[in-house]
């Protein structure tokens, strides 16, 4: 219980070092949302001429439907902001080795993976929450949502939040020992959305690109958040992609812990704690 307890203590404490340090003026309120709209709005306005132009229709029904398409991005978008805003925070989780930031939190008493799982988490409460109401408020306008029971919601958020934060975990560990940061920010950005089906469905990318999507916890939670909101699917429809998703997050979680560890392990006997 003591345990547990300090684990809470710190992650609450953690979480409120992310708000503070990434929140900044009321403004960045604003951009939370303008971003991630522009994106959606950019995307549609792209891919609706060339869809309905063409013989697209045919094997994807969904682009002769306008608010269906616009469904369709807009719960990519919302997935993609989950994840990315994870990448990000991995990314700014870098800087704090050079401040020295990094080094006084591994001197402390506090466990490494919950760092880790807190410093995600908070990044994805402050970069996610404006998106969330919107994209629901957008469906709910538009008439595209098919939900089979109001419980569903609740399955669409474990369904994006479990693996978006062991995934978090997962590059907040690379990038505690890599100083590789900005290459990694690179590779993670636009090829994230596209072997994921971000803006393209998934049956439209290539056999290899489909493969590697596999591995991103991205394309399973984009499966079972179109599925559960748009496609009118139940939890038993769902359950092998849920099960995939909860495999992996397991994976992410076991591979984070297994690299802090050795990690920091060889930090020490090479004397090089200091990760500045």
């Amino acid at each position: 219980m003591n345990h547990l307890r300090h684990a809470l203590r710190v992650f609450a404490a953690e979480t409120l070092k992310q708000h503070r340090r990434l929140f900044g003026q009321p403004l960045v309120v604003f951009s939370m949302l303008v971003w991630p709209v522009l994106q959606l709005a950019t995307t549609y306005y792209t891919l609706r001429p060339v869809a309905t132009a063409s013989r697209a229709a045919e094997n994807w029904p969904l682009a002769a439907d306008p608010e269906r398409l616009l469904a369709f991005l807009a719960t990519g978008t919302l997935a993609y902001a989950f994840f990315f805003s994870l990448v990000q925070s991995a990314w700014h989780l870098s800087f704090e080795r050079t401040t020295g930031t990094l080094e006084l939190l591994f001197l402390s008493p506090a466990g490494r993976l919950t760092l880790m799982i807190a410093n995600g988490a908070g990044a994805l409460l402050q970069n996610a929450w404006l998106l969330t109401c919107f994209t629901v408020a957008a469906l709910t306008g538009f008439g595209t949502l098919s939900v089979a029971a109001w419980w569903m919601y609740g399955i669409v958020l474990l369904a994006l939040l479990v693996p978006a934060v062991a995934w978090g975990a997962f590059l907040n560990s690379l990038l505690v020992f890599s100083r590789d940061s900005a290459f990694l920010y690179t590779i993670l950005d636009e090829p994230l959305w596209f072997v994921s089906g971000v803006r393209l469905p998934h049956f439209a990318l290539p056999a290899a690109v489909q493969v590697v999507g596999a591995v991103f916890p991205l394309t399973g939670s984009l499966l079972a958040v179109r599925g559960a909101l748009l496609e009118h699917r139940t939890v038993s429809d769902l359950a092998p992609t849920l099960l995939g998703l909860g495999v992996l997050s397991a994976l992410l979680l076991a591979a984070a812990s297994l690299i802090l560890r050795v990690g920091e392990g060889r930090a020490r006997r090479t004397g090089a704690l200091s990760l500045a």
